[in-house]
């Protein structure tokens, strides 16, 4: 299957993990809820991992991949537990589309760190997200 795919699969995840967290997060500390979350994920992941048959290839990981990926695993954490937070202080249907404010630093830590290429359809459609996003805050 295509990355598009993917895509869309991960977005749809992403939307059910807002209201799910939303509701599960109620009378549970943000950090404890994340650190939950996290375990599930661990799990889960190196459930996948196994039944994928990849768990021998850890060892051939180079160390500049398992810098950045520990770097990754990092953000992601503080994203998580900000994430969280927030949505325990806030409504999730605000939270969320201030969140996807990642698309734009994103796509602009793309271009100049991967030199990836911004086409105008692109430029317009994250323009477009975030003012999205932005009118969400009024």
């Amino acid at each position: 299957m295509s990355w598009i795919f993917y895509a869309f699969v991960s977005a749809g995840a992403a939307a059910a993990t807002a209201i799910l967290a939303k509701i599960g997060v109620q009378g549970v500390p943000s950090t404890l809820a994340t650190a939950i979350r996290t375990g599930v994920v661990l799990i889960f992941a190196w459930l996948m991992v196994a039944q994928a048959g990849e768990l021998r290839q850890v060892t051939g990981i180079s160390r500049r991949s398992m810098l950045f990926l520990g770097l990754s695993g990092i953000a992601t954490g503080i994203s998580w537990l900000a994430y969280f937070r927030a949505l325990q202080l806030g409504p999730a249907s605000r939270v969320a589309p201030i969140d996807k404010l990642s698309l734009p630093l994103t796509v602009l830590l793309a271009a100049w760190v991967l030199s990836e290429k911004v086409t105008w359809s692109v430029a317009l459609g994250v323009a477009l997200m975030t003012i999205g996003a932005l009118v969400t805050l009024l």
